[in-house]
């Protein structure tokens, strides 16, 4: 791979600068020079998208990526995400291309396993999972699960990149999301506990967060039927009321507030609540007192009577 020297042998090099080169005068015939008044022009523009459909030349230099130049990768996102809105063929788009390739997906996801070319990745991945088909195809792989690893990753930038991809997962496409989670739940609940049991701050709050929201949007009303029905959920939230950290403490309130909302309460979710209402009460009270938000402090106080008006089941 590199010479006695520790620099790419010069083939390498070579090849690099010419993929760079051809890249920038890729990003021309697309955009054109703004500076200098030259427009695009539209016949080259669609021998360009030809090429690189009859060549499949998206998919090694997705594949290769790495092996680019800095500006080289910046290049070939904004290429990629301009391809990703055009017409292959009269009844063929770049997503129906993407749909049917889906190892250019995959090979995006597992950029973030790499932290030079992380963010890259990160950026056409998400333009991607705007359409719902590419989004299915990435919730429905088994790199999907990747994510738990990557949000936990020590490089902040690539960690909060990566979050940023799997919140677009989850929110983007509502009924596909849902569909997703039904049908996965045990396995994606297991790994987001984990996430809410981070060493790391900014991955615990982020996932309480998004758990939240999660949680009180209407197409995930079977899911959150399901999480509110756990005891060991609920206590995972009590435990977090008491957090080190106020934030911590106010996202998980934004979850615990369900568990007391729920008209229809298991037992095993009752009798938790109900034994320790005095205590919980009487937390409550003087929880984030100093917080001036009038919602809050109603939900708060709603929360009170609620817990207050808990009896033990039969």
């Amino acid at each position: 791979m590199y010479d006695k020297a520790g620099s790419k042998p010069k083939d390498l090099e070579k090849a690099t600068e010419e993929m760079s080169k051809d890249l920038v005068m890729a990003k021309f015939l697309l955009y054109g020079d703004p500076e200098n008044k030259h427009e695009p022009n539209p016949e080259q523009i669609n021998g360009l998208y030809k090429a690189i459909f009859d060549e499949d030349i998206l998919p090694g230099l997705i594949r290769h990526m790495a092996k680019l130049e800095f500006e080289a990768k910046k290049d070939v996102v904004t290429i990629f995400n301009n391809v990703l809105r055009r017409q292959v063929g009269n009844h063929f788009t770049t997503v129906d291309y993407l749909a049917k390739n889906r190892a250019i997906l995959i090979d995006l996801v597992n950029g973030y396993g790499h932290a030079d070319i992380a963010m890259n990745s990160g950026a056409m991945l998400r333009e991607c999972i705007r359409h719902e088909s590419l989004a299915r195809v990435v919730l429905q792989s088994e790199d999907f699960y990747k994510f738990f690893q990557f949000v936990e990753t020590s490089n902040f930038d690539v960690a909060a990149d990566a979050f940023s991809t799997f919140r677009e997962l989850f929110t983007k496409h509502k009924a596909v999301c849902a569909e997703f989670l039904e049908q996965n739940y045990d396995t994606v609940f297991s790994k987001y506990t984990q996430l809410l049991n981070s060493q790391n701050y900014v991955t615990k709050r982020q996932a309480l967060k998004l758990l939240s929201e999660l949680l009180l949007d209407r197409a995930n009303f079977n899911i959150m039927t399901k999480y509110i029905a756990s005891s060991e959920n609920l206590k995972l939230m009590m435990n977090m009321l008491k957090d080190k950290s106020r934030n911590i403490q106010y996202e998980a309130f934004h979850v615990f507030k369900v568990f007391v909302a729920n008209p229809n309460k298991p037992k095993p979710i009752l009798e938790i609540l109900a034994r320790n209402k005095e205590k919980l009460a009487n937390f409550l009270q003087t929880f984030h007192n100093d917080k001036a938000d009038e919602q809050f402090n109603e939900e708060k106080n709603f929360l009170i009577k609620q817990i207050g008006q808990l009896q033990l089941p039969a």
